[in-house]
């Protein structure tokens, strides 16, 4: 088998070197090369990790092994009871945040879907015949010889051998709104990749129009749809970048309390004299009251409430880690078609008989109208303009049905553009196909750049067999075999200014990137029957009647501009990266705002990423905000690169994509967003978020909404230390002052896994703050722990040990206990034996006492909490899950000690009802004293801006 690539073959050479024929394989050729290639299909990721594997990875938590560590003490200790909740503790944690995990790990089997299930080929039968037969299509083997029809889908990558005006939409694999012209003749052009060689075919593409015949040269994994899956396979995603932040406080977290409860150990043993059991029960105390226990479920439920809300946007998140990684975007990869544009090829401008006219109206819903109004039905030259635009078309338009909400079409994107404009006219379409019946069709051909079909004229209604011949095509082909013009309704000669003035129109539009068309016509005598002699491309297009250009675009999806400015506000930068063109990129980013006003920039195509080093690739990158690149001609591999060489920069990288070829860098990206409408399976698999709307601008609400999601996770971290240091402060105090504990483990495990979960949700439903969209973007590495919470956490803790301490400390005085060394031994007592006595009944109040005022203070501290600077009061009057929290978590703590059963479980003696009106003064009291704090420090931040 010969070296050479096979687009670089001639025909007869292509059957040579594939070691085939033009009669196809034989059924038992082909049987061998199935069991020697394997079947045609795409292999399946298949996840090697078991779902109990997945259990234990979050039983393996920082927090969680540090839960069964002290789970394991209190067993150790004597209390199978504690040891025994703290252990389901762990495992309910786990098992909730495994029910919470939805990684759809199926972007190569989606791609699959993209495959046909069946292909036409030849074969030689078991009896010598060469016949055509459908086969599935995972039977396909290279050499094959496929039948390819407009319509159909291509199973396998072939060269071309034969063809009749044969294009190609290879969309999903480069990205390109406009389909390829596919050839039968040896390419031998230097610098181009395979997808743009024009006599290969690709598995997963489509024929547009035109028919042909071609060899198969490669399947399954070997096809370039099989190389973006390989790509897929080999992205191996890290950890979401908040959870590798919660696992870094976690870590620090276990660090501290084990580090407490081994000094609380030694110092209860060596120094107090405690027996090892009770040592052991105060080192479970300090680690249970340092580990927050409820932050992993909080953390979980609160990123599960944003997808919901983010769900009712259109964006549909797959992940709900990644809601933050939006958060702290700070380059955003856009393809152009589908993304940026509606991939709705959309005639814009007419111009015909010395007039232009403009046509409103996207996509293919015939609604528009012609500006300057003109008559409708169209009459004179745009009449005769449209006629030729609606009889030169093979498309057909599929009108809006249940299935389908909007128009959709069959065919060429740019055929379906014309006959869309045809009825934009008001054509009676019925009433041409009867006038103007086709009896011979010139196929467009790269080398004419035309197209041509004849048509019986029955406009005059003689019944005469006059035919006429309608052509469209590239304007300056066209423009060279006309010899005649039509204005106002006359056909007058066409002179060298009238040329001139055309071209200059043509290259008007083709400077604001638009696809120009031109039509022309010409009146031919009597074909009964077409010959190929009378229906020659030389004999029909030429001596035309130029009837005018047709200008089109994929128009701007209407929201994208907007969008792009609120990117730019916050700080994030735009970078095109499409498979189209550069200069339509350009053209187009300029519309849309990613161009900054005055500048010109550099377009770097994926060849020319190729030869770039790593040092060239980090300069170009590093110096965009100079000079912004555009990245045009970009395969798969290039987008994913690109991504690569962004992420090691530091930059959050996230990337919109709807195509196939989109796969791979979706996948690598931090976060990879895929239209739902528009875009493939692989891509919507692929990507982490999905616009099921296809709006480029939830996109933005969504980076808005992950903005949110961090602060308002930085808001109930802080909560629920604050309460933290409420909890440690009696452990630390027992040990080094002798005051007795002043809260007991199940006491801490009720805030931890009760009276603090729902406030603590209600702060991760805060609406984003007004000015998040006007901030830079966070760090990669940003700490969720930084200088600032740790103080306010300190502060705000500290004040509400001191309250809680005033009521434990009150319940001892007000009944005529000033010495509380007498109940240094009743604390290590259980709970049944305290009761036995007043001291210890005493003790269990001033406990629960402190427990109450724990939860009271704890209602300040979430109001505190909603703002981490000055704030108007009241507005947590609005957060109507707040309310319900706040109202929660007063009702749980009065059945933790009113209902006799939870009592004893929590260890609750009944308060008397005069106690709560110094208990209510807390929550005023701790928010009054913040808010003043916080316009202190808002002050001098004013004085220091003023400096």
């Amino acid at each position: 088998m010969k070296s050479a690539p096979v687009y670089t073959l001639r025909g007869a050479e292509v059957y040579q070197a594939l070691d085939t024929s033009r009669d196809g394989l034989t059924s038992a050729e082909a049987r061998r090369r199935l069991a020697l290639y394997g079947p045609n299909v795409l292999s399946e990721l298949q996840s090697t990790t078991p779902l109990w594997r997945k259990f234990i990875s979050y039983v393996e938590h920082p927090m969680a092994l540090l839960l069964l560590v002290a789970g394991g003490l209190a067993f150790l200790a004597a209390r199978p009871a504690l040891g025994a909740v703290i252990w389901c503790i762990v495992l309910i944690n786990a098992a909730f945040s495994l029910w919470q995990e939805h990684r759809a790990e199926m972007a190569v089997a989606t791609l699959r879907k993209v495959l046909p299930i069946y292909a036409r080929v030849v074969r030689i039968g078991d009896d010598g015949v060469s016949q055509e037969i459908h086969i599935p299509a995972d039977e396909v083997v290279p050499g094959d010889l496929l039948l390819l029809n407009e319509g159909e889908h291509i199973p396998a990558d072939a060269r071309v051998i034969e063809e009749h005006g044969l294009r190609i939409n290879q969309a999903v694999l480069t990205g390109g709104a406009v389909p390829m012209r596919k050839t039968a003749e040896a390419s031998l052009s230097e610098g181009i990749t395979e997808l743009e060689r024009p006599n290969l075919v690709f598995a997963g593409t489509s024929v547009v129009s035109g028919c042909g015949r071609a060899v198969v040269f490669a399947t399954g994994m070997s096809t370039q749809l099989g190389r973006i899956a390989r790509l897929s396979q080999a992205v191996r995603e890290p950890p979401s970048s908040l959870y590798q932040e919660i696992y870094h406080l976690a870590r620090i977290i276990s660090v501290v309390a084990i580090a407490g409860g081994l000094i609380i150990f030694v110092v209860s043993l060596r120094d107090i004299g405690m027996p090892a059991a009770s040592a052991f029960l105060f080192a479970i105390g300090i680690m249970v009251a340092i580990t927050p226990e409820g932050l992993l479920p909080t953390v979980t439920l609160s990123l599960a409430m944003a997808v919901q809300r983010l769900a009712r946007l259109g964006v549909l998140v797959k992940k709900p880690a990644v809601v933050d990684t939006l958060g702290k975007t700070s380059v955003l990869c856009i393809d152009k078609s589908g993304t940026l544009t509606r991939n709705q090829m959309t005639v814009c401008k007419v111009w015909t008989g010395g007039q232009e006219f403009e046509v409103s109206g996207a996509g293919y819903d015939p609604a528009g109208t012609f500006s300057p109004a003109c008559a409708l039905p169209a009459e004179g030259d745009l009449a005769a303009l449209l006629i030729a635009a609606e009889r030169c078309n093979n498309s057909r338009l599929i009108p809006p049905s249940p299935e389908r909400p909007r128009w959709g079409y069959l065919g060429d994107q740019t055929e379906a553009a014309l006959r869309v404009l045809a009825l934009k006219g008001c054509l009676d379409t019925e009433m041409l196909e009867r006038t103007y019946p086709r009896i011979h069709e010139l196929p467009f051909d790269a080398r004419r750049k035309l197209m041509t079909t004849i048509h019986r004229d029955g406009s005059s209604g003689t019944g005469s067999n006059t035919s006429i011949a309608f052509v469209k095509g590239a304007p300056r082909e066209v423009l060279q075999r006309c010899s005649h013009i039509l204005v106002n309704g006359t056909v007058r000669p066409l002179d060298d200014a009238a040329r001139a003035r055309i071209l200059a129109i043509n290259d008007e539009y083709a400077r604001n990137a638009l696809r120009v068309l031109a039509l022309a016509r010409r009146t031919l005598g009597d074909i009964a029957v077409p010959r190929a002699d009378s229906c020659a491309p030389e004999q029909v297009e030429r001596d035309l009647t130029f009837l005018g250009l047709v200008a089109m675009t994929d128009p701007p999806r209407p929201e994208v501009a907007r969008a792009v400015q609120k990117c730019h506000d916050a700080g994030i930068r735009l970078i095109m990266v499409t498979g189209d063109y550069g200069l339509t990129a350009e053209s187009l980013a300029r519309r849309v705002g990613i161009l900054p006003v005055g500048t010109r920039p550099r377009i770097v195509n994926g060849t020319d990423l190729e030869s770039m080093s790593n040092d060239e690739l980090r300069a170009m990158l590093e110096g965009m905000d100079i000079t912004p690149v555009i990245f045009a001609r970009m395969a798969p591999e290039h987008k994913m690169c690109l991504v690569s060489a962004l992420q090691a920069l530091g930059e959050v990288v996230a990337v919109i994509g709807d195509g196939v070829n989109d796969a791979p860098a979706l996948r690598k990206s931090d976060a990879g967003i895929a239209m739902g409408t528009s875009g493939t399976y692989a891509a919507r698999e692929a990507a982490d978020i999905i616009l099921t709307n296809d709006d480029f601008a939830a996109v933005v609400e969504a980076i808005a909404e992950g903005r949110a999601v961090y602060e308002n996770i930085r808001k109930f971290i802080t909560y629920i230390l604050i309460s933290n240091i409420a909890e440690i402060m009696p452990f630390i105090l027992r040990v080094l002052s002798g005051l007795p504990l002043a809260l007991t483990v199940p006491q801490i495990l009720a805030v931890d896994l009760g009276t603090d979960l729902l406030p603590a949700l209600a702060l991760s439903t805060e609406p984003p703050e007004p000015d998040v969209m006007i901030r830079p973007p966070r760090r990669r590495r940003s700490a969720l722990l930084d200088r600032g919470l740790v103080m306010r956490v300190l502060g705000l803790g500290a004040l509400e040990t001191a309250l809680c301490y005033a009521g434990f400390l009150w319940v001892f005085y007000a009944a005529g206990y000033t010495d509380l060394r007498d109940f240094l031994l009743i604390d290590l007592l259980p709970f049944s034996a305290r009761l036995t006595t007043r001291e210890g009944m005493v003790y269990a109040l001033a406990t629960t006492v402190f427990h109450a005022g724990l939860v009271t203070a704890q209602v300040g501290s979430v109001l505190a909490c909603r703002r981490m600077t000055s704030d108007g009061a009241g507005g947590w009057i609005r957060n109507r899950i707040l309310r319900i929290g706040i109202a929660v978590e007063l009702l749980l703590i009065l059945l933790l000690i009113y209902f006799p059963p939870l009592a004893v479980v929590f260890e609750h003696q009944p308060i008397p009802w005069f106690w709560w009106s110094w208990l209510i003064l807390y929550a005023p009291l701790l928010y009054g004293l913040d808010r003043v704090f916080k316009k202190i420090l808002s002050g001098m931040k004013r004085q220091e801006a003023r400096l």
